[in-house]
């Protein structure tokens, strides 16, 4: 997504150019593409998937709409096992029409995860939950905190259901750190993603991921929360921002890959 504009081919030759070993997929343009070919895609250019993003939003409460929501994240679940990554990224979904009750649709997310998490773990998929920043909560995501993401993953095994560390998300919570500690001593650290926090936000706030270095968040010592729980695998940068997306994709592509270098590793 940080890179929408180009195509799945264009993104995965700049990858390859850039000495970027693995990739973070949407499942819109992947299904676009097919899901084969692009498994094909990625593969043959000695790339990895690092997850594929999104599954989730499971707080309906009509009969209906839960059905096709469930039935949804399987299909999600089979697609990442096909594009053979082990990591489905959820985001679970806001306050139903007409509803105030955020407990109830936490509930409702964890008696989809028990059908779900199963499900995943014969696929070889774990499913990642991911808190989003609470301006999201009424309707994206119930789930605003690490630790709340926590109180749902730790009722189903490691192997089906962790969570998602995103510092766009998370960078407010002083309690951030010490949920980070929690997850990683539980094996349920799944991915780890980076974007800036800028300000002013745009209209509708959906957009507004700011480029590494251009915000408030400290990198590296988010890199240093996630690696002393002792989380090893990759680390993806992912971007909403319409100013991103209206220049070439080619140079944003290598742009973010010299802040991750000058603002992580560095």
């Amino acid at each position: 997504m940080t890179v929408r504009q180009l195509s799945l081919p264009e993104l995965v030759d700049s990858c390859v150019r850039l000495g970027v070993p693995g990739v973070g997929l949407w499942r819109e343009p992947v299904r676009s593409y097919g899901v084969e070919a692009t498994a094909k895609l990625v593969r043959d250019a000695g790339l990895t998937v690092t997850t594929l993003c999104r599954g989730g939003f499971l707080t309906a409460t009509s009969p209906g709409e839960r059905a096709a929501a469930l039935a949804d994240n399987r299909r999600a679940i089979e697609e990442a096992a096909a594009l053979g990554t082990d990591t489905l990224v959820l985001v679970s979904g806001g306050l139903p029409s007409g509803s105030k009750d955020l407990r109830a649709a936490r509930e409702r997310i964890a008696d989809a995860l028990a059908e779900l998490g199963p499900y995943a773990g014969e696929h070889g998929v774990r499913l990642a939950i991911e808190p989003l920043h609470p301006m999201y909560a009424s309707d994206r995501c119930v789930v605003s905190t690490l630790a709340q993401a926590l109180d749902l993953a730790e009722r189903f095994p490691a192997h089906q259901v962790g969570v998602t560390v995103d510092t766009y998300h998370l960078w407010w919570d002083d309690r951030a750190p010490e949920q980070i500690a929690r997850a990683g001593a539980g094996g349920r650290i799944h991915t780890f993603q980076l974007a800036d926090w800028t300000t002013p936000l745009p209209e509708g706030v959906l957009n507004g991921r700011g480029q590494i270095g251009d915000g408030a968040i400290d990198m590296r010592e988010w890199k240093g929360y996630v690696e002393s729980a002792g989380y090893t695998g990759p680390i993806e940068v992912e971007l909403f921002n319409e100013g991103l997306w209206a220049r070439d994709g080619r140079a944003v592509l290598a742009e973010t890959a010299e802040r991750f270098v000058a603002h992580v590793i560095r």
